[in-house]
């Protein structure tokens, strides 16, 4: 789940007492008018949780409540990576002297959190790495022994931060706090600046919220912005099952997200395109005629896999739920089954006489067909 700039500084960084611009958040060219009044020069800032906004003219200053109100009409209803633009965040122009990069993540390397820390600011950090890797300092944290000021210190060691140096310290033991206390799977400023008069502010900020703990932070999980669906996933939400609409030409049902998972994988590995994720494990199996359809609504896909694997989930049960879905739908695209587990003899013999396939023995031959078929 990812926060949008104001909610992330407001939510997340504020509370932990790093410093931020004063700002609004608008919904209107008027609000932001009197915004600017308020606050004075501003910078108009789309508010979607994606990157990049200032190439895609997402981001604009004002000097004036006349240029806030034009910036305002310009910027709202854009669309920013498949995100419509719906407020900005009218925030007070800052005199920047420096720009640094901060931020703590999950590391799926180590399992670990990680706390990076450059002096190039502003820019694309993964550029910054790929060209110049001593320039981003890394530091791998013990969550048990946490990460304190020393730590901190430790990490910008030997870098000229110049007076700066003590707020950035300050900083980073505070960024490693918020981003232990919401749960984040990523918290970055970029860039977190020094302005003119000596102050170390967060001039921008990118939040992720662990989904699985979301839980335990509502106030995030209800401020989270929502991803942009295509019609399909729309109708499948309404449905109550989970589906991804993909770019693919092989269209995926299986039980279970695992499996799922496991299945467009092999799709890729032998040459295909998955078409989407849609499992129909548990209870949703009795939804087969409603995910058959969403998978055969997609314009591109060309064959499908059926792939169930049951254990305490009885395969026929699901099976029959898929046979009833082709019976009344019609489809005439090519289909291949792979089926095993709990009930799979019947599920086998289902398919058999019921559709005239012959599912295959192993979950490889199933996917290569597909892969095949949709060339």
């Amino acid at each position: 789940m990812n926060l949008v700039e104001q909610a992330a500084k407001a939510l997340v960084l504020a509370p932990a007492g790093i410093p931020i611009p004063r700002g609004f958040l608008c919904r209107t060219p008027p609000e932001a008018a009197d915004a600017c009044r308020e606050i004075g020069p501003c910078v108009v800032k789309a508010q979607v949780p994606t990157g990049k906004r200032g190439k895609a003219g997402g981001i604009k200053v004002a000097t004036t409540p006349d240029a806030a109100t034009a910036a305002t009409e310009t910027i709202l209803g854009m669309s920013i990576d498949g995100h419509k633009v719906e407020s900005v965040l009218v925030e007070a122009c800052a005199e920047i002297a420096r720009e640094f990069y901060a931020a703590v993540l999950s590391d799926f390397a180590s399992r670990r959190p990680l706390v990076l820390f450059s002096t190039e600011g502003g820019m694309d950090i993964e550029e910054v790495a790929a060209a110049r890797p001593d320039a981003l300092r890394r530091a791998i944290v013990d969550p048990e022994a946490g990460f304190s000021r020393e730590d901190a210190a430790a990490l910008v060691r030997g870098l000229d931060l110049g007076p700066a140096h003590g707020q950035v310290v300050d900083i980073l033991a505070r960024l490693y706090t918020a981003y232990v206390a919401s749960d984040a799977e990523l918290l970055e400023i970029n860039p977190l600046a020094v302005l003119g008069d000596g102050r170390v502010v967060a001039l921008d900020c990118k939040f992720t919220l662990d989904d699985s703990a979301a839980f335990r932070q509502p106030e995030l999980a209800a401020a989270a912005a929502s991803d942009p669906a295509t019609e399909l996933e729309r109708r499948a939400a309404s449905a109550g099952l989970k589906f991804i609409q993909l770019d693919g030409n092989v269209g995926v049902l299986a039980n279970g997200a695992g499996l799922t998972m496991t299945t467009m994988d092999a799709i890729a590995h032998f040459g295909g395109r998955p078409a989407n994720f849609l499992e129909i494990g548990g209870e949703a199996y009795t939804k087969a005629e409603t995910a058959l359809d969403l998978v055969l609504s997609n314009p591109g896909v060309k064959s499908l896999v059926v792939n169930f694997c049951g254990a305490f989930a009885r395969t026929d049960v699901m099976a029959e739920g898929v046979v009833k879905a082709w019976e009344t739908l019609r489809p005439t695209l090519p289909v291949y089954f792979s089926i095993h587990g709990t009930g799979e003899d019947e599920a086998v013999r289902l398919v058999r006489e019921r559709l005239g396939i012959e599912p295959f023995d192993f979950m490889e031959d199933a996917v290569k067909a597909a892969v095949e078929a949709a060339r």
